[in-house]
């Protein structure tokens, strides 16, 4: 959709809101004659944008046209050292250049850093500032696997999670977000649903005017814990250990659907005899809750049709997290809830899109790199210990995978779509990292930030409004164009641009440098000779169609009224037994149990250093930035000011310790620490404690909550534990409750 006329005072277009979030919206935007975008809104006609968009995007132009958004490439002065900056003086550490002598300078740099120390001594850091297929990964896989770079492991989000709901499943679907409906029951497990998955909150709400009922488990009052009709505040980490007793529960009380089971699951026995140990009341210890509470929870969700669960990733986001998400995601299996239109689950929908990556990456460049192989892989979630231990070689890493090699200490860092310096775990490491005289780092980025302040050369990016892309989703079914509507403000440019420029600086003669973004989404939708997808499902689309459409259903979502689509009612599944997975025979041939259990998290209260940092930390995300992003826009600060800088504590805690709300307080570890303002408010249960995510550079004392977070990895998926962390708290000497 691309509404005009040369004479027409505005013209509209159809964008989709790539920033990490599953609802993927369709975003209409209006452009003046100018060309400058006047408006942003959602796309009436899209099933699930419904026509409005969150707050963090309804206000998009603030980012677009932000007075500090960077325009020009920039070069670190010389003589100016690597290090944090103050906001508003970061251009007095940089210089303007142009994108010449920055592509030529960079490429050469890189060739130098490959000669000497070996390609896999460059390392790219990216994740998913942009979740567009060519946004998140094209071009520049493209040119890390051609020039022999290392391969990032991306598992700092959803890694542990997904491979976790793989081992039961094969396939990453679940219940459509229009489904939710007609449940009798929603289910969120660790899911802030009316903060950071909007759009799928008009369908809860419709289903509870239907008379639904609303049950959140999550250890923080969240927004949507706080509309729940009722709220299980359970201890971190614990999520295995009820999902366990609910099995128990279940089981004992003859509540699953053994029908289903005996068709559809592998592993009942197995399963049964595990469940066996996890009674109500061994339960209760372990996550704060009554036995009681545990068999209603377990009886209420087994006799209620439909059953919709939706789960979302900060549950996997602790040391037994992958194994958390296996046995919930096992419930719906269990009570066959799978069967019933609205029931079900969800922790993703991703794996329904069938996008031709190989076409769009091309790992096989990696053959005519100078490696001649794909090259190590690096573990994202461990990037303080790669940038810090400067060896022989990295080892230890949560390498993994085929091209898995120790090799040389990392030498160049090439950071775009991630702020590392705000959301890596074990900040501290980070930023000595990045400190590193020897390290040159180029970083593509819209603002000035935590970790452009360690960079060697800052490279101007565009916003989704300014560049062409596709995209899928993680919490629906339709396949959406994102078209160019404004062009880039400055001399910003698309990731795609960028990697295709300095693939041709390197000497890299392929013609799949040469690709534009149109042909690129044709290559990603695997678009034949007749002009249709030939990718199994998106046999329909057409790029004409999506031009015009903007958005389209996946094959078997196409009828969602006369043919609803219910995942895993029928086999065989993409799993080893083609079943569900109950039992896990991968796992087991890995040495690992086959069965979830409960295993209490190394940094818990069960835990050895729990002596010393008695409270269980949260680092959590903000309802109004997206991880690190918005965050510095003063129209989002505002919206979060009333927890911003505060650490949350519950009553008992903060009477311990001689704390009243609003008194000045230390949060710390051996790994690091905060300074914080009190906000006892009950938010969170007692042992507990919570802060917001942040930039350094805009926190008082230039700390964030990740500087107590660890590198430690999860048991499934080698992904970042960021809620199994143990801290203690202290009052500021000399300081009072603040008016």
């Amino acid at each position: 959709m691309n509404a005009a006329s040369s004479s027409a005072p505005f013209r509209i277009v159809h964008t989709v809101c790539s920033h990490d979030c599953p609802d993927s919206c369709g975003v209409l935007v209006t452009v003046d004659r100018e060309g400058r975008a006047v408006k942003v809104a959602g796309d009436p006609a899209h099933p699930v944008t419904q026509g409005f968009l969150c707050g963090k995007v309804a206000k998009y132009l603030d980012l677009v046209y932000a007075p500090d958004r960077i325009l020009f490439p920039l070069r670190r002065k010389a003589g100016v050292a690597k290090g944090p900056l103050k906001r508003g003086r970061e251009h007095e550490a940089f210089e303007r250049i142009g994108w010449d002598e920055a592509l030529d300078t960079i490429a050469a740099r890189l060739k130098r850093v490959a000669t000497e120390f070996g390609p896999e001594s460059i390392l790219p850091y990216s994740y998913a500032g942009t979740i567009g297929v060519l946004g998140y990964g094209s071009m520049d896989r493209r040119f890390f696997h051609r020039l022999g770079a290392s391969q990032l492991d991306r598992t700092i989000c959803s890694e542990a999670g997904g491979q976790a709901w793989n081992l039961v499943y094969g396939k990453k679907l679940g219940t459509p977000t229009e489904d939710f409906r007609l449940a009798r029951l929603v289910l969120a497990w660790g899911a802030n649903i009316h903060g950071n998955n909007v759009h799928l909150w008009p369908f809860v709400e419709q289903a509870r005017r239907n008379g639904a009922r609303l049950i959140v488990i999550d250890p923080y009052r969240t927004r949507t814990a706080a509309l729940a009709d009722w709220h299980i505040a359970i201890r971190p980490g614990t999520d295995a250990a009820l999902a366990l007793g609910m099995m128990h529960v279940i089981l004992n009380e003859g509540l699953e659907d053994r029908a289903y089971i005996d068709e559809m699951a592998h592993g009942y026995a197995q399963l049964a005899e595990r469940a066996r140990e996890y009674t109500p009341e061994r339960v209760a210890a372990w996550t704060g809750m009554t036995a009681a509470e545990i068999e209603r929870l377990a009886r209420e969700y087994a006799t209620t049709r439909p059953a919709a669960l939706r789960m979302n990733y900060g549950v996997q986001r602790t040391e037994n997290g992958g194994t958390a998400v296996r046995a919930i995601a096992m419930l719906p299996a269990l009570t066959g809830a799978w069967k019933h239109r609205g029931g079900g689950g969800q922790l993703s929908t991703s794996g329904a899109f069938p996008w031709d990556k190989k076409a769009v990456e091309r790992p096989e460049l990696a053959l005519a790199s100078p490696l001649g192989r794909l090259a190590r892989v690096v573990n994202m979630s461990e990037l303080g210990k790669a940038l810090t231990e400067q060896g022989s070689g990295i080892e230890g890493l949560g390498t993994k995978g085929p091209g898995t090699h120790d090799g040389p200490a990392v030498k160049a860092l090439f950071v775009y779509n991630s702020n590392p310096g705000a959301v890596a775990p074990n900040q501290n490491a980070v930023r000595r990292g990045m400190a590193r005289t020897d390290l040159f780092t180029v970083v593509h980025e819209l603002f000035f930030t935590d970790t452009t302040d360690y960079a060697d050369y800052i490279l101007p990016a565009t916003t989704f409004l300014e560049h062409t892309d596709i995209q899928g989703a993680y919490g629906h079914y339709f396949v959406q164009l994102s078209q160019k509507a404004i062009e880039p403000p400055g001399e910003a440019r698309s990731n795609v641009w960028l990697f295709s420029q300095l693939a041709a600086r390197m000497g890299f003669e392929e013609e799949c440098f040469r690709d534009t973004p149109e042909e690129m989404i044709c290559q990603a939708l695997g678009i034949g000779a007749d002009g249709h997808s030939t990718n199994a499902g998106m046999e329909h689309i057409t790029m004409e169609a999506l031009r015009e459409r903007g958005h389209i259903p996946l094959g078997f979502h196409r009828s969602p009224d006369s043919q609803p689509f219910q995942p895993y009612t029928s086999g065989p599944l993409p799993t080893p037994s083609g079943k569900i997975e109950f039992y896990s025979e991968t796992l087991a041939a890995q040495g690992l149990d086959a069965l979830p259990s409960f295993i209490p998290p190394t940094e818990s209260r069960w835990g050895e250093g729990a002596e010393r940092f008695p409270l269980e930390f949260l680092g959590r995300k903000a309802d109004n930035y997206m991880n690190s992003t918005f965050a510095n826009l003063d129209g989002h600060r505002k919206m979060e000011a009333r927890t911003s800088q505060r650490l949350e504590m519950h009553p008992a805690d903060a009477e311990a310790r001689g704390i009243a709300d609003g008194d000045a307080v230390r949060i710390w570890n051996d790994r690091g620490e905060l300074r914080l303002t009190a906000l006892v408010n009950g938010s969170v249960p007692a042992g507990v404690v919570a802060a917001r995510m942040d930039w350094a550079k805009l926190s008082a004392d230039g700390a964030t909550v990740n500087a107590l977070t660890s590198e430690r990895l999860t048991d499934i998926g080698a992904g970042a534990t960021f809620y199994s962390t143990l801290v203690e708290v202290a009052k500021m000497q000399g300081t009072g409750a603040r008016e």
